[in-house]
């Protein structure tokens, strides 16, 4: 039998079946290709991940291996590889890579890449692992998260519609009978209208108060007017209980479906809490665009900053919760700060396509 390895085996034939024999043995695929990406060494690791048998592919491209959308994409980055002389380095940083079999599916890998100068030229050596089902266990994972996140949102809604729509109702009634019994007190009963007085004063905070915790629950006007007027409010909200003033630039024609409008929305309530909790800002700008394919939300302010590798308190949740929520919605959350300097919170979201649900 044909060893599977055919560059740069030693000449001595027991070495070069020791060599296949070890390549064989490896649980991982190993593929290796020369300067033009031609296949020389495909392992039986490789063999069951792929399908192709090793006299299959040796000698063609590596192309047959990689789905058409990504092959351009490839050869460049080997390329940029090569001429960095780095040893070796992982695929792909944190983004998962797709490989394709010999009937045309797809599916997720991890790999690393290393570089060797041979006598026949420079050999590139590739070691992969099929991860579908990590993969598709950290997606199941992020849908239950994210339905989670939609029920917990739901409940907040229906809290904060019964507060608005039931309690601060009440109040607002017992105000008036309040009122209505106050205007009936004898005027010389000093001690009754003193005592009318504080509860219509009581009443008027309890009510306010209810409206807040509501609104802070589930913004009605999220759900009655759409994402745009309820960033203006939420901008607005900021800037009258922390007197910062804050400059919004914003696409007044963006649409988002849910989870997406929610997830958005929260990111930047919860970047402006943290703004009025930790900054001590002067002022504090807010963009949300399209930027590309992706959702542009920015809120940067002129604080105090802070240490980004310095520990944090352990009830500090701020961060935490902006990267969570961030990563409901598939996208990605980028913190600049430095003390002195203020703060920059940035994220990008993936735009849904229209029909997406």
């Amino acid at each position: 039998m044909q060893p599977s390895a055919s560059l740069s085996l030693p000449s001595d034939d027991s070495a070069a079946a020791r060599l296949a024999g070890l390549l064989d043995s490896a649980m991982d695929g190993i593929i290796s290709v020369d300067d033009t990406q031609r296949i020389v060494i495909y392992n039986r690791a490789a063999e069951r991940m792929f399908g192709w048998k090793s006299d299959e592919v040796r000698g063609k491209s590596l192309d047959l291996l990689i789905p058409e959308r990504y092959r351009r994409g490839h050869g460049q980055q080997v390329r940029r590889f090569g001429a960095t002389g780095t040893t070796s380095r992982r695929m792909g940083d944190n983004t998962v890579l797709y490989a394709m079999r010999k009937d045309g599916s797809e599916f997720p890998i991890d790999a690393s890449i290393s570089q060797l100068q041979t006598p026949e030229g420079k050999l590139y050596t590739v070691i992969l692992r099929d991860v579908t089902e990590r993969v598709r266990a950290r997606e199941e994972l992020a849908n239950f998260a994210a339905e989670s996140a939609g029920v917990r949102e739901q409940e907040k809604s229906r809290i904060a519609r019964e507060l608005h729509d039931e309690l601060a109702q009440s109040l607002t009634a017992l105000k008036m009978d309040t009122i209505w019994l106050r205007d009936h007190v004898p005027a010389g009963d000093a001690a009754a209208h003193d005592k009318m007085a504080q509860m219509l004063a009581l009443l008027d905070s309890s009510v306010a108060a209810v409206r807040r915790i509501a609104a802070d629950l589930r913004p009605l006007v999220l759900d009655d007017l759409g994402l745009v007027p309820a960033i203006e409010w939420v901008v607005q909200s900021f800037t009258q209980r922390s007197g910062v003033p804050c400059e919004l630039d914003l696409d007044e024609s963006l649409e988002l479906k849910e989870p997406y409008a929610t997830g958005v929305f929260r990111i930047v309530q919860e970047s402006l809490n943290n703004v009025a909790k930790h900054a001590r800002a002067t002022r504090v700008r807010v963009v949300l665009r399209p930027a590309g394919e992706h959702l542009l939300l920015r809120v940067e302010d002129d604080g105090i900053g802070f240490r980004l590798g310095a520990p944090r308190p352990p009830q500090s949740l701020g961060l935490v919760g902006l990267r969570e929520r961030a990563q409901l919605l598939r996208g990605e959350v980028r913190v600049e700060s430095s003390p002195g300097a203020g703060t920059r919170v940035e994220a990008r979201i993936p735009l849904v396509p229209e029909g997406t649900p």
